[in-house]
């Protein structure tokens, strides 16, 4: 028994790890998101390296950013995955507790 509350301890804290890594992910994509629309209405672009803004050309940092966004997009589907298989084993834990718990009380 307790070994099953020990696991969906552990399960929970991957399901906050994860919840927490896909909301940074959403965080980033919106930041995305936001600097590919400002590129749209700019002419002359910088991009930061370090400590210093260096002039860079448009169609490469669209570029870069577009291909940061389809990464992160794939990482956002595979977290989105983790989280519906970790919801549904704490379900099945939580069944397999509460039926032991009842068959406790009952013996």
């Amino acid at each position: 028994m307790s070994s099953h509350i020990h696991q969906l301890q552990l399960l929970q804290q991957n399901l906050q790890n994860i919840l927490l890594q896909k909301q940074q992910l959403q965080a980033q994509l919106t930041e995305i998101d936001s600097a590919l629309g400002n590129l749209q209405g700019t002419e002359k672009v910088y991009k930061i390296l370090g400590h210093l803004m260096i002039s860079a050309s448009k169609e490469n940092i669209s570029q870069e950013l577009e291909e940061k966004k389809e990464t992160f997009t794939l990482r956002l589907k595979n977290f989105i995955t983790q989280e519906g298989k970790l919801k549904k084993g704490m379900e099945e834990l939580q069944k397999e507790v509460i039926k032991e718990l009842g068959s406790k009380k009952n013996g």
